[in-house]
């Protein structure tokens, strides 16, 4: 079922797409991962634990799939976290690469806000709906609520909606005036990683480091660093402006880096609830690997070590800032971090990392914790 869905999708990508790559509000999976450990990785095992816990879960999904309209069916495809995170990272990346904030409220700024914003989102769009399209089995385990996984949008359908999506972003990179190459590398690049990571015969998901590496590069310095050459493009006038030279200085740098750390917590504390799916159809994550309990714990400690590393560090800075704005702002971020390190540690306890329910909820909050990184993005001066 998966090969022939695979083929399809392969079929109808179109052939550029083909020679470049030649490499998240839904709702919980409502599958419990009870009585699953590290040690029963084996695929007849799962599938006993599987069918054991199936007749516990048995519940109806909480949307109400029967005569939903395709607006609504469309707005869980684009899988609403995810394009949130998008929608807030350009104008913050904006104001942050702005030398003031006058430059930053600029109409011009403002302008490239909004042409950068659309082909993000269609671009977002295509990455997740990819990975619906390929993982519609493993979905029905793990996340059956989702639109193709509950029979609310047709494969066909979904596979026309990533194609344009795809299609229609990258063409905004070719207009003449707003078109950068920050722009572009931030477009292209999501969208090779983002194919290499769920199309087979590559499928880099299958493997923890390769994904790793994926994840790293999108959320770290495509995006980050792309959207900064971009907001600093429009605020110089210079559509040359490259990526690389960005990466230099220091405080894009270190967004980067922050974001990419921040990546790879939310790519694999998503990885726990999905578990049983990802088992039973080789998909050998680091949870599947090493279990659920243990990349929970690690994830949530490296993401308060962050928050806090953070906060010490501004909070230092700002006693020793000379101006009164850059110390507001610069207290503002570090004991914005203290607090979110905190609530990071908080709100894990009593969470049972082999309880999808649970851990799906704790999930939803790093994403909250990653929509109030980028608001604090623009203080950070």
């Amino acid at each position: 079922m998966v090969e022939k869905r695979v083929r399809k999708i392969a079929l109808s990508l179109p052939f550029f797409l083909f020679i470049l790559t030649s490499e998240g509000f839904h709702q919980p999976g409502i599958l419990s991962v009870k009585s699953f450990t590290a040690k029963s990785l084996s695929v007849p095992t799962v599938r006993s634990s599987f069918k054991a816990i199936s007749n516990d879960n048995e519940e109806s999904p909480s949307y109400p799939t029967k005569n939903m309209s395709f607006a609504k069916v469309l707005w869980r495809f684009t899988r609403p976290h995810t394009i949130i995170g998008s929608a807030l990272a350009i104008p913050s990346l904006h104001l942050f690469a702005s030398p003031s904030l006058r430059q930053g409220l600029s109409s011009q700024t403002f302008i490239s806000v909004v042409f950068a914003m659309i082909p993000s989102l269609l671009m977002n769009l295509y990455i997740v709906g990819l990975n619906q399209i390929t993982d519609v089995e493993i979905d029905k385990i793990n996340k059956p609520t989702l639109p193709i996984a509950a029979g609310d949008l047709s494969e066909k359908k979904a596979i026309i909606i990533v194609l344009v999506s795809l299609i229609s972003s990258l063409a905004f990179g070719f207009h003449p005036v707003l078109g950068t190459q920050g722009l572009n590398v931030a477009l292209w690049g999501s969208m090779i990683l983002g194919t290499l990571y769920s199309l087979p015969p590559f499928r880099l998901k299958r493997h923890p480091i390769l994904a790793a590496i994926c994840i790293v590069s999108v959320r770290g310095a495509i995006i980050n660093a792309g959207f900064f050459a971009h907001a600093k493009s429009a605020v110089l006038g210079s559509s040359a402006l490259s990526v690389l030279g960005c990466l230099s200085e220091r405080k894009c740098f270190l967004s980067s880096l922050f974001f990419a750390i921040f990546g790879i917590v939310i790519a694999l504390m998503k990885d726990v609830p999905d578990v049983v799916g990802d088992a039973k159809f080789n998909i050998r994550s680091l949870t599947v690997r090493i279990g659920p309990k243990n990349v929970f714990v690690a994830m949530k400690n490296l993401l308060s070590a962050l928050f806090l590393f953070v906060g010490a560090s501004f909070t230092r800075a700002a006693f020793v800032e000379s101006t009164i704005g850059g110390t507001c702002c610069r207290g503002i971020v570090g004991l914005s971090a203290f607090a979110a390190g905190l609530s990071t540690q908080k709100e894990a306890v009593g969470v049972n990392p082999e309880d999808s329910s649970m851990v799906y909820k704790y999930y939803m909050h790093l994403w909250k914790l990653f929509y109030l990184s980028y608001l604090a993005l623009p203080f950070v001066r």
